[in-house]
């Protein structure tokens, strides 16, 4: 099987079920951007050392993979079998949050990104998702998309701001907090 098709030289491609769509197309961009999102985190994941926030993060890009087939999909082919993002999900990055801030400081200021690669990785990873979450949002005004899917990329950019913090907190690396100069 070849990678080149040449049916998307003039800016058209096709969601699961068959319909050509413009690469403008607003589903495109929302799942494009979760592409985006899980290419960042494999990088993210590539420069971590420690195996449990490793094994993680590709548990996380699976669930990306699954997120991504079903925006790919269209509405109307509802019937089609996909793989399903579930509650349980949600909840693993809750839990997860949860136990990496019972080793954190309170948070009483903005954080501004960087101090090491690593952790600016993840601040890169968690605007990616924001963006991606803000795409799927405008999907949703204009096409049916599952609430659960928006469930967890709000909740996956919480985990990854947390995510940084405790990278930050492992490597040794001071936050910088940003106060106003008002």
């Amino acid at each position: 099987m070849k990678i080149y098709t040449k049916t998307g030289d003039k800016g058209k491609t096709s969601l699961f079920g068959g319909t050509r769509v413009n690469k403008s197309h607003l589903r495109i961009d929302a799942y494009g951007t979760i592409d985006e999102l899980n290419a960042n985190i494999g990088l993210l994941k590539d420069q971590v050392a420690n195996e449990f926030i490793i094994k993680i993060l590709y548990e996380i890009q699976d669930r990306l993979f699954v997120l991504g087939a079903i925006l790919a999909t269209e509405p109307e082919k509802s019937g089609m079998k996909l793989p399903v993002l579930k509650k349980e999900d949600i909840r693993f990055l809750e839990i997860e949050i949860d136990k990496m801030e019972e080793n954190l400081p309170p948070l009483k200021n903005f954080i501004i990104p960087g101090g090491h690669p690593v952790v600016s990785l993840t601040h890169i990873a968690r605007t990616v998702c924001r963006r991606a979450e803000r795409s799927m949002v405008l999907l949703s005004e204009n096409s049916p998309v599952d609430g659960i899917l928006l469930e967890y990329v709000n909740r996956l950019s919480d985990f990854l701001f947390v995510l940084g913090r405790q990278l930050a907190k492992e490597l040794n690396v001071n936050e910088i907090t940003w106060h106003s100069s008002e």
